[in-house]
């Protein structure tokens, strides 16, 4: 290279420096590019992969050939492919003397991507759900299985009949809250092997609520094997959450008007639909347009949080008289406790405050006003604390709720006792959970997603992490790290929002073409959709898309059609 050459080379070097390279960019081509996935097809029948089939602890139950049109996703005909099922170190528990395993299954396509997806469950887990490779957000038109990847799915250890007792074996505790999926991942690998003649080139993991805590776990503990991680309204922080739920039943049963049949408050009448909807209007009155228009939806969620009050935007009932179109001081009092988040009497914090946003229907409901005082204690009571709870507790999980003391039941969370050596606050987050260095530095990437009408797992604890780890990566953590909130979402959908989006499509181009997803399109499911979510208000019209922006981007109005994301731009 000539002189002159190398001197324009070096002018248009500190060129493209000046127009754009900010420390995000430089982050960007600093971190490794992994190369992409190439397709194979399956080697010889299903069945004749049966014989080759051997993993250590493992037993196959099946292995055979679906036919295509078996299974529908989204009204799409699955293509033919290869079912296995099995289960994993199958024993006998020395506690309770049930037995359980690690129970999966496995679907792999004729014609394959190279990729193999790791799906993973929502709630207590102990389902086998069948393996279409759910890829989040509320009625996805796509799957994973569908787009050629191998996937599996698990019980995460115990089975259905187990739930949610299960939480009195150690083991089992252990592999619901880590062990399952770093055991099954490379059995699952093994098998893509011996199918495909080669492991998996690219290797993605996705699931919502627990299932996104175990997406967060994974890119912790298992950041070796993972490529892709996304974590939808991620219950890393789950013991802590279902404190949290009972926090909220307490403060509701305050304020119930009724009492059930077994005499304890009735806390649905704590904060009725109407009065739900009163205070989402006073909500939408004070935040809508601090994006640049009025539309139904907050995006800007910190402005909102500044600009609405409770105590003063939403009118105070005169005496007790409860008609919808106020609220009582006591009951301001208790949803103002709900939304703070659970504290001790000392006043230290338990659990995550939770930002005012316009979901506060039946999804809402759905959690704090049932789920709090079913699901939550019932995970809290066998599987969190240390010992667990008697059995007998399962039909008092209410009156569990309501009594438990956030002075001297929530610090059982960090307690290890007798056999349980691991407390829950041990196996159930991620272990130095701002720590992600070995995931960031192979080059692989991590994409969260949260509602910020989340009624279980606040958006605010999520977007509080994010903060930490962009701090504990010199204040950018966005080369391999993104969240995106979703406006009005409840938890993992529904809510008046645009809830339904492929985060799988972008994070493959992240990981393996270095294109960074600077926005997700989500649409609406207005009545037009395949899949209408009746929480979207017919006002909204048909077709509504907003852009999905990384955090701590805003979607802001820049004009036109209000229905279209083309309208706004993330800022």
């Amino acid at each position: 290279m000539n002189k002159s050459a190398i001197a324009m080379a070096a002018m248009t070097s500190m060129a493209l420096a000046a127009c754009g390279g900010n420390s995000h960019d430089n982050n960007v081509s600093s971190l490794p590019q992994l190369s992409a996935a190439t397709p194979a097809n399956l080697a010889g029948s299903c069945e004749a992969l049966a014989s080759r089939l051997v993993f250590a602890n493992t037993v196959f139950t099946t292995v055979t050939t679906v036919a295509a049109g078996t299974l529908t996703v989204a009204g799409k005909p699955v293509a033919q492919h290869c079912l296995i099922q099995g289960n994993m170190n199958q024993r006998v528990s020395p506690v309770d003397g049930k037995t359980y395993a690690i129970g999966f299954e496995m679907r792999l396509p004729i014609a394959w991507n190279g990729r193999f997806f790791y799906q993973a469950n929502g709630g207590l887990d102990g389902n086998v759900v069948t393996a279409t490779g759910e890829i989040g957000g509320g009625a996805p038109t796509s799957d994973a299985l569908n787009m050629g990847f191998a996937v599996i799915s698990s019980d995460a250890g115990h089975s259905a009949a187990q739930n949610p007792l299960f939480g009195l074996d150690p083991q089992a505790r252990i592999d619901y809250g880590y062990n399952a999926v770093a055991t099954l991942t490379p059995m699952a690998k093994q098998v893509i092997k011996l199918a495909y003649g080669r492991a998996p080139d690219r290797s993605y993991f996705d699931g919502c609520s627990n299932g996104g805590r175990h997406a967060m776990v994974a890119a912790a503990r298992s950041s070796s094997e993972y490529d892709g991680i996304i974590a939808g309204d991620p219950g890393f922080h789950l013991p802590k959450a279902a404190i949290g739920e009972m926090w909220s039943a307490q403060q509701l049963a305050k304020v119930a008007t009724a009492t059930t049949a077994n005499g304890l408050p009735d806390i649905t009448t704590s904060f009725t639909a109407t009065e739900r909807q009163l205070v989402a209007s006073k909500i939408i009155a004070k935040c809508d347009a601090l994006d640049g228009v009025a539309d139904g939806m907050v995006q800007d969620i910190k402005a909102c949080q500044a600009n609405f009050s409770l105590a003063n935007d939403v009118p105070t009932c005169s005496g007790n008289v409860r008609d919808g179109t106020c609220l009582t001081s006591a009951q301001k009092d208790a949803i103002g406790n709900v939304f703070s988040g659970a504290v001790n009497s000392a006043g230290t914090t338990l659990y995550a405050s939770f930002p005012y946003d316009a979901g506060l229907g039946t999804g809402w409901s759905a959690w704090k006003q049932g789920n709090s005082i079913t699901l939550d204690p019932a995970a809290a009571a066998f599987t969190f604390t240390s010992p667990p709870q008697s059995a007998s507790i399962l039909s008092q999980l209410s009156a569990y709720a309501f009594n438990f003391s956030m002075d001297t039941d929530a610090p059982k969370i960090f307690a290890a006792s007798g056999v349980y050596t691991e407390a829950s606050w041990s196996f159930m987050p991620p272990p130095d959970e701002t720590n992600l260095s070995a995931l960031k530095t192979r080059g692989a990437k991590l994409m969260v997603y949260h509602g910020t009408s989340d009624p279980v797992f606040s958006s605010n604890d999520t977007t509080d992490w994010y903060q930490r780890l962009a701090a504990a990566n010199g204040g950018d953590a966005s080369n391999f790290a993104r969240l995106y909130t979703v406006a009005g979402m409840n938890h993992c959908s529904g809510g008046p929002s645009a809830d339904q989006f492929d985060m799988l499509t972008p994070m493959i181009a992240w990981v393996e073409q270095g294109t960074a997803p600077d926005s997700v399109i989500a649409t609406a499911r207005d009545a037009s959709n395949a899949v209408p979510n009746p929480d979207v208000p017919t006002s909204w019209g048909a077709g509504r898309t907003r852009p999905l922006c990384p955090y701590p981007k805003v979607a802001r109005y820049k004009g036109g059609d209000i229905n279209a994301a083309g309208s706004f731009a993330c800022s």
